[in-house]
């Protein structure tokens, strides 16, 4: 192929075709000495108007059909691509228009990809993903280690061992056969009691550190993510967070992008296969706009107004204190920040699949409002899962230049820039079944995920492609996503309370949800607690729909110290109460002034009687 070598877009994709098709082709430049001479049968002027392409049959070829040849070199669908009706027109149409906008298109081209031609690399990104995924996990089987057993044990608000035996029987009465294990999916076929619900928080922390040490990466990586598939189906009311899922689906996703090696060391990993960056990428892509739009979606007043911030601080389950002082904000700030956030929500993401300046700078206000959200609000890991996510965006290079205080020692990367080996042969990097499983995952996840965008904007997804989201839905490895589609603006808190004449009754604080006017708000993320949570789930429903919240009442009734663990405070420490009734309350902010008089961060006014009082006599 011979092209313009003084024009700097020629060179910049010319370089790029060198890495991509490797050395079927040789590349020459039309000023080089005795180029000219070599193709007497073709006029200098049309070397100047465009690239020209000789193939080893002596046909020349020339501008966008030579370019759709050289790329056809390595995938031959490009070629023939090219020849439909449709297609040779526009792509002859778009090089006649660069070829005559040289200056222009070079200065362009520049801005969006920068001036290095090399293609980027992701083994520091990739490096710094799965050392930080193993960091989440460990933080996801730690924080629900410490309070699995009252929640989910044998003696727990809701037993997983029971919920195996009723799924167990259904089993057996519907005939399932293999399809149990799909349709439950996990290792509580095999034990769902005490024992084994520490054994799998315990074994998912040693996987999180063998990840975190880059130690049989992969191996580890599926290890996590059965254990967290197994411990979200036993305990579904508590692990039925959005995060959860997102885990699960991002744990599953690595596996494909981690190497398959005893000992990955910084930097002198192998080249990263592109195909999990993808579907990273979509992850991000589908957590972020549909977050957005399902917002949008809903019609609901606050966020079409731009006055859902009014409420959020003080409504979302567990604030900060710097909620509280967010909350305070003039309302113009409220205004102008719930805007930026649909912008970044719904706007941003498109960047992501945009050359690399403005995909690398999509990262800074996606990474940022994750920042500001885990500032205000206790979301558990969920930020920090999620500004993970966004390193993908980010390459090599950008790495390097937003961290260069950074000595990256042992790296063959720093050593030889971020350059990638010459692409020379057609056979994937990684061995075919690598290959074909990630296209395989890239296929289905672009389906089913296809048919979830169908339904947040109220169309009616094809059968087949409902019927293949229900199909793997239980993996819960495919999701869609979107929190606070409609504002709470209200804050109904449930407060318990004891008492042992019916006369005189005594508040049983919780660890971190709001109770005592006096107590400032917790900073606990990125741990949850999973009961604090569920509570406020709770207080926005109806006791009925909540059989774990009359189990926790039975057991402090009992005495039960399975129970009184999960607790903050018990104002019965010798002798349970004799009854026991749950109270509604409206919480909100006190405003500064409030809290200069009072030193009170909230303030409250009864609403109802959420349970009504009962003693053990009435229970049975």
């Amino acid at each position: 192929m011979v092209y313009d070598g003084d024009c700097g877009f020629c060179r910049f994709w010319i370089e790029r075709w060198r890495r991509f098709i490797g050395e079927r082709l040789e590349f020459k430049a039309f000023k080089e000495p005795a180029v000219v001479e070599s193709f007497p049968e073709i006029p200098e002027e049309e070397f100047n108007r465009e690239v020209k392409l000789v193939r080893p049959d002596g046909v020349v070829l020339g501008g966008g059909e030579a370019v759709c040849y050289s790329l056809g070199l390595r995938f031959s669908w490009i070629y023939a691509f090219y020849h439909l009706a449709f297609v040779a027109p526009v792509v002859d149409g778009v090089y006649a228009w660069i070829a005559s906008h040289r200056i222009f298109a070079s200065k362009v081209n520049r801005l969006l990809f920068g001036a290095d031609p090399i293609p980027p690399s992701y083994r520091r990104t990739s490096w710094l993903f799965l050392r930080g995924l193993g960091v989440v996990y460990f933080i996801a089987f730690a924080s629900l280690w410490t309070q699995v057993i009252p929640l989910s044990g044998e003696n727990g608000l809701e037993p997983a061992a029971e919920f195996m035996g009723m799924v167990e029987s259904y089993a057996e009465r519907e005939n399932l056969g293999w399809r149990r294990f799909l349709q439950f999916p996990g290792l509580g076929w095999i034990g769902a009691g005490d024992v084994a619900l520490g054994r799998m928080c315990g074994w998912g922390c040693v996987f999180s550190v063998l990840i975190m040490a880059g130690v049989l990466t992969a191996p580890s990586l599926i290890g996590c993510w059965i254990l967290y598939l197994s411990l979200a189906t036993l305990c579904r009311t508590w692990l039925g967070f959005q995060w959860d899922n997102l885990l699960l689906e991002v744990g599953l996703i690595a596996v494909l992008l981690a190497p398959w090696k005893l000992r990955e060391r910084f930097g002198l990993s192998s080249p990263v296969p592109f195909i999990p960056i993808l579907l990273l990428r979509w992850l991000l892509f589908r957590l972020m706009f549909m977050s957005g739009c399902v917002k949008w979606l809903s019609n609901d007043g606050a966020w079409r107004n731009f006055t859902a911030l009014f409420w959020h601080y003080e409504t979302q389950p567990l604030p900060t204190p710097l909620g509280w002082y967010a909350h305070q904000l003039p309302e113009w700030i409220h205004r102008a920040s719930c805007a930026g956030m649909f912008a970044i929500e719904v706007v941003i993401p498109f960047l992501i699949f945009l050359p690399r300046r403005l995909r690398v700078l999509s990262f800074w206000p996606m990474a940022g409002l994750m920042f500001v959200i885990l500032l205000t609000g206790n979301y558990t890991f969920f930020n920090w899962l999620t500004i993970l996510l966004c390193l993908t965006v980010l390459d090599d290079r950008a790495l390097q230049r937003m961290w260069g205080f950074v000595r990256w020692k042992n790296s063959d990367v720093t050593r030889q820039g971020t350059k990638e080996p010459a692409l020379t042969g057609w056979k994937p990097a990684f061995g075919w079944t690598h290959l074909s499983i990630s296209a395989a995952v890239l296929l289905l996840a672009g389906v089913v995920t296809t048919g979830q965008m169908f339904r947040m904007y109220r169309f009616q997804p094809p059968s087949w492609m409902s019927d293949l989201g229900q199909f793997v839905a239980p993996l819960r490895s495919i999701n869609s996503y979107g929190l606070f589609q409609v504002m709470t603006t209200t804050r109904p808190e449930i407060i318990v309370e004891g008492s042992n004449d019916g006369t005189t009754w005594k508040a049983y604080e919780f660890n971190y949800k709001a109770g005592d006017l006096g107590r400032r708000p917790p900073m606990i993320a990125p741990h949850q607690p999973r009961l604090d949570w569920q509570m406020w789930f709770a207080a926005l429903g109806d006791v009925r729909a909540n059989p774990w919240f009359l189990k926790l009442c039975e057991k402090i009734l009992r005495g039960d110290e399975s129970a009184t663990v999960l607790l903050d405070t018990n104002p019965f420490p010798e002798e349970p109460p004799a009854y026991i009734r749950a109270r509604l309350y409206s919480y909100r902010f006190t405003s500064m002034e409030e809290a200069r008089e009072s030193g009170n961060w909230w303030k409250r006014e009864f609403v109802r009687e959420y349970l009504p009082v009962v003693g053990l006599s009435a229970n049975r």
